[in-house]
């Protein structure tokens, strides 16, 4: 169905937009104004992270103000102002150039979302190391290919994940000197060749000089998966911080009181991006939560924590939807104003339900890992098309290009599939694969960076995601998108979720099949599967599946993604490739 366009709510509390008009912030814009916006080192010495994020709210107003609130899994809470987090980063800070880490040297982070992790990241970026984020679920051998490729110098863990899966790879990362346990304090002197994070912040000096950096200093060390081989280590420097603060103002509306939550984990790029850098560098208050996802959990957060700027995950509203609306009812969440999705591309129907359940609809955004930070958004004054990705950032030149003559051609005419690509020059882009110079350059041609993603613009400017190219399916000649045939299922009721792939047939080349989980309650039979398949065609056409199965479950990446290709694989009985991403849940 065509979804209507959504306006902006009208006579809603809070302030105007940041982003009030798309097309003049756009002419206006340079990166050298932006720049000018943030505060650099003292005495002109370069562009640090960690000081736009908290030494510079701490030398002034902000100082007393709630930068983190944490809300432990066992009910504990504890707060940190902008002048708390600037002392506590700095012994860190401290603490690593007394275990003598260099500039540059890598210092990797697996724990959950404890306070320790975020004054392990500002701390490393004052120290000039590069901050290397795991996730906390990852099993031995995907600690171990990452810290391998990143030559780790400095872990900080717990005791429990050290004992189940650092201890034994110890001989194996030779060049791992110090590993650094948070949380219970005296574990480390039960564990051999360990030391006490908080020994270590306890003795070093809460004061802390940041030497220049310039902002093409490394900053952070981010792994993306492929869909063979080994993880790739993107590379992304100081000078993103521009990328970071621009669009915590434009894309999540940040005002300078709000309070905001982003529910990704640092593990993975959101939660470093949004999770840390993005709202700390805006000033305002972040929510923390250490637990994991529970309906009525996150409800009361919302509520009792008076968020405003909500940014949360395309899985994350799927379940919220499946527990229904009457969920949301007993909660007061009038001081919601702004919901983003980001991490897939977000079904239409998801955003209008965020319409109905909140009365605000969710506003997706589309950037990569490789991005550094959000590139196209739909964005607070602007109306809001569901399924569509949005508009470029101001600063962000955005095209739809095809490959022909061994070059590329772009498509100026609306509403045709083509690669998203993004002309290069933007402070967040990545600076190369660690160790892998060639299929860095890969990702270049003819002055354009190419994200592997296809997609189409429409006549209005908006971007609309079609699918991976290698996801894509090819059928009787045409090109279907995974992401439209999913989002059409969805809109059956029966459907909770849909992965949908191609797979060989002898006339046209690929048919469609879907893999659906359905809504709790719902039956499974041979009659709801003919249902299912007469609602897509009614809808879809041409482009239907032919095929569906039912599934309990569809195997998803740890940050939510559907794993389109690990559903191939184990159709055709192809090799699975690297499924140190994928959830436990679905493993079992």
């Amino acid at each position: 169905m065509g979804w209507p366009v959504i306006e902006k709510p009208r006579g809603l509390a809070g302030p105007a937009p940041n982003l009030a008009d798309y097309a003049a912030a756009r002419a206006g814009f340079s990166w050298e104004a932006a720049r000018r916006e943030l505060d650099g080192l003292p005495g002109g010495a370069g562009l640090n992270i960690a000081h736009e994020a908290v030494d510079r709210h701490a030398a002034g107003p902000r100082r007393e103000h709630l930068a983190l609130r944490w809300l432990g899994a066992d009910g504990r809470v504890e707060d940190f102002s902008y002048g708390r987090l600037a002392a506590l980063s700095n012994r860190f800070a401290n603490a690593l150039q007394a275990l003598g880490v260099r500039r540059g040297e890598r210092v990797f982070v697996l724990t959950g979302r404890i306070p320790a992790l975020y004054i392990a990241a500002l701390g490393s970026w004052k120290a000039g190391a590069v901050f290397c984020p795991l996730f906390s679920a990852f099993g031995p051998e995907p600690i171990l290919a990452r810290m391998g490729i990143g030559d780790a110098r400095v872990l900080v863990t717990t005791a429990p994940q050290y004992r189940l899966k650092i201890a034994g790879l110890r001989e194996r990362l030779p060049g791992l000197r110090h590993v650094l346990l948070a949380g219970a304090r005296d574990e480390a002197s039960a564990l051999p060749g360990t030391l006490d994070f908080q020994a270590a912040l306890d003795g070093a000096a809460d004061t802390f000089t940041i030497a220049p950096t310039e902002p093409e200093d490394w900053a952070l060390l981010h792994f993306t998966s492929g869909t063979t081989g080994r993880p790739k280590g993107a590379i992304h420097v100081h000078g993103a911080v521009l990328v970071h603060h621009l669009t915590g103002r434009y894309a999540l509306d940040l005002h300078p009181d709000d309070v905001f939550w982003c529910t990704a984990d640092p593990g993975w790029v959101t939660g470093t991006s949004y999770g840390i850098i993005a709202p700390l560098c805006s000033g305002v208050t972040s929510i923390v939560d250490q637990d994991e996802f529970d309906a009525e959990r996150w409800y009361h957060i919302l509520a009792a924590q008076r968020v405003n700027v909500w940014y949360t995950a395309p899985t994350a509203i799927r379940m919220l939807m499946k527990v229904g609306t009457e969920a949301v009812r007993g909660h007061d969440l009038a001081s919601l104003r702004f919901l983003a999705s980001v991490g897939e591309p977000l079904n239409p129907e998801a955003v209008v339900w965020g319409n109905e359940a909140f009365g605000r609809p969710f506003h997706d955004n589309w950037w990569q890992t490789e991005t550094g930070g959000i590139m196209i958004a739909n964005y607070a004054a602007m109306p809001i098309k569901p399924g569509s990705m949005g508009r470029p950032l101001p600063g962000v030149e955005a095209a739809i290009v095809r490959h022909r003559d061994g070059g590329l051609e772009v498509v100026d005419a609306p509403d045709t599939q083509g690669e998203l690509a993004l002309r290069p020059g933007w402070p967040s882009m990545f600076r190369g694969y660690l160790n892998e110079d060639e299929r860095y350059r890969r990702c270049f041609a003819d002055g354009w960076y190419l994200t592997g993603d296809l997609a189409r613009r429409d006549a209005d400017g908006y971007y609309w995601f079609v699918g991976r190219a290698d996801d894509v399916i090819k059928s009787a000649g045409h090109l279907i998108g995974p992401f439209e045939v999913e989002s059409a299922l969805m809109e059956h009721p029966a459907v909770a979720e849909a992965g949908v792939i191609g797979v060989p047939e002898p006339v046209a080349g690929e048919v469609v099949k879907a893999f659906v989980v359905l809504r709790p309650g719902v039956v499974q039979d041979e009659a709801l599967r003919r249902g299912l398949l007469g609602f897509a065609r009614k809808r879809l056409g041409a482009v239907a599946p032919r095929e569906i199965d039912f599934r309990a479950a569809l195997p998803k990446t740890r940050s939510g993604k559907i794993m389109r290709r690990l559903l191939k694989a184990r159709e055709l009985g192809l090799p699975e490739g690297d499924l140190s991403t994928l959830e436990e849940d679905e493993r079992r």
